[in-house]
């Protein structure tokens, strides 16, 4: 996420934007869990990882609704 965009700007969304900080840490958290799960590491039945990437999407969509929303 944000790969196309200049990453200091970014970083700033970040340290600025509460609720972004938190939907990216959250973000970052499920993306990790899903890889785990679809890898065999995690043991997560089908049901719990449609909603967890389910989540995943709903934090990626208000990211990117905030950063083009963002002032400056």
């Amino acid at each position: 996420m944000f790969e196309s965009q200049n990453q200091d700007d970014v970083q700033a969304f970040i340290d600025t934007n509460n609720e972004a900080r938190r939907l990216f840490g959250r973000h970052k958290e499920l993306s990790r869990a899903v890889s785990e799960a679809e890898l065999g590491v995690r043991p997560l039945d089908d049901m719990a990882l449609v909603q967890m990437k389910k989540e995943k999407l709903r934090a990626k969509d208000r990211l990117t609704y905030l950063w083009s929303h963002r002032s400056g």
